[in-house]
C-alpha cells in the first residue's frame, strides 16, 4: 500500500522519519518519503516495521 508523499522524498542525504497512525483497528507505519507499511493489528509491529524501514535507509 503506498500512498502520495504530503512533501517531496528525501533527497539521498537526508533522513528517514517515520512515524504510526491508527486507522480502525489497523496501525500503519509511514515514511516522510512516502513510503508505507502493511496495516497491523498491534501497534508494536507497525512501530517494528517502522524501525527496519528506517535503518535500512538511514546512513549510520
Amino acid at each position: 500500500m503506498h500512498e502520495p508523499a504530503d512533501a517531496p522524498p528525501p533527497a539521498p542525504h537526508e533522513n528517514h522519519h517515520t512515524r504510526t497512525t491508527d486507522q480502525g483497528r489497523f496501525s500503519i507505519a509511514r515514511c516522510n518519503c512516502g513510503w508505507t507499511g502493511p496495516a497491523r493489528r498491534a501497534r508494536s509491529k507497525a512501530r517494528e516495521d517502522a524501525n527496519a524501514h528506517t535503518q535500512a535507509r538511514n546512513p549510520t
